[in-house]
């Protein structure tokens, strides 16, 4: 697990600090996320993964007994059918370590949250832009 010495300063460092499963269903849920937002980047933010796309978009970690997933409180709210099998808060999922992610909620989940967030970014330049031309 991880310390101050050694702190990931990217995904690939940060899977690295993990074996087993846990490192394989890291791999799948970053490959997922990569493939369903192929224009997304990656970085390490408050020492977890996350995607970006103008902005932050959507973090991962890996624990002891779960992966987790936060996609932010919208996703969570609106795939709550969906996630009834899994421990879920506001902000986040807990996919168990011994068993299968669910590629496909996984997708559907980032999808609906790049619309979410796209759309948020959408807003606050137009608000932006109306702010200016009332000026």
């Amino acid at each position: 697990m991880m310390n101050s010495q050694n702190k990931p300063e990217n995904i690939d460092q940060y899977i690295s600090l993990f074996q087993g499963n846990t490192q394989v269903l890291l791999t799948k849920l970053r490959n997922t996320i990569k493939k369903t937002v192929p224009t997304a980047g990656e970085a390490i933010k408050y020492g977890m993964p996350c995607f970006t796309l103008q902005g932050n978009l959507i973090y991962f970690a890996a624990y002891k007994n779960h992966i987790g997933l936060y996609p932010m409180p919208s996703v969570i709210t609106a795939f709550k059918q969906e996630l009834i099998a899994y421990k879920t808060s506001k902000g986040a999922i807990q996919f168990p370590i011994d068993k299968p992610l669910p590629i496909n909620l996984i997708k559907e989940m980032t999808l609906y949250r790049v619309k979410v967030h796209l759309q948020k970014v959408a807003d606050k330049e137009l608000m932006k832009a109306s702010k200016k031309k009332a000026k």
